[in-house]
């Protein structure tokens, strides 16, 4: 199987990242992950490999949440860092994230409607619908890339393709991203994705740092308020907000 990982990638995110990828680093990657695909159960399918950028054009991108790699469990990865497809119970992590977000905004399905301009927001934001569903591309389709370090997993082996290039892959991402002058806010939960600040050095962006949202995580997270942050960063530069 051979497999073309920057021909999969959408063209305008592959002008930005393809100069700052080593093509002989990327060509192992391409095979490894070619291998895996053709012997082992990968996650997210194929298909939807580079979803996160797909949903999210280089242009439009205004916020990045940084996942460290894809769900391990059947059905749950489709290319979306935290997000799982409709019909899909929620895990645990994306249920705090949830939780997070009704007591940041007052939205979601068991928050009171709040009347009035949010701090740092041009409009009060829309009631959520039912958080039943934990697919997130809605988020993505408004300029979040929801972006795993690690892009591809084995099944039930979390982890299992971190150290085989996706790092060096997404780390070029992040720093194209960089390069940009318009506003980047970076969203960075956990030790992991919060080592990647080192990569954000343009002082035209923000990064905001929290604990992850998993539930072994008993600090950290709840609390943070990232999305009120992010809103109010992103009107801070004069650019729309996330209706989240």
């Amino acid at each position: 199987m051979n497999l073309d990982l920057l021909g999969r990638l959408p063209v305008d995110w592959r002008a930005a990242i393809s100069p700052l990828l080593d093509p002989d680093d990327t060509a192992e990657l391409a095979a490894f992950v070619a291998t895996e695909y053709a012997g082992q159960t990968i996650y997210p399918p194929l298909p939807n490999l580079f979803e996160a950028y797909r949903l999210c054009p280089w242009e439009s991108c205004r916020v990045v949440i940084l996942g460290q790699d894809p769900y391990h469990g059947a059905g749950q990865a489709h290319g979306l860092s935290f997000s799982v497809p409709p019909g899909v119970r929620v895990p645990p992590s994306l249920r705090n994230v949830f939780k997070e977000l009704a007591e940041d905004l007052g939205v979601g399905p068991a928050a009171p409607e709040r009347s009035g301009a949010l701090p740092g927001m041009p409009h009060p934001p829309s009631r959520l619908p039912p958080n039943s569903s934990g697919d997130l591309s809605g988020w993505a389709a408004q300029g979040v890339l929801l972006l795993n370090a690690v892009l591809t997993v084995r099944a039930g082996e979390a982890g299992s393709h971190a150290g085989h290039g996706w790092e060096a892959f997404t780390d070029a991402t992040i720093r194209a991203l960089n390069e940009r002058d318009r506003r980047i806010v970076f969203l960075l939960w956990g030790g992991y994705a919060r080592r990647k600040a080192a990569l954000v050095t343009n002082p035209a962006h923000v990064v905001l740092e929290a604990g992850h949202p998993s539930p072994l995580n008993q600090r950290g997270f709840g609390g943070s308020r990232p999305f009120s942050a992010a809103n109010k960063a992103l009107a801070d530069a004069g650019l729309p907000t996330i209706d989240w």
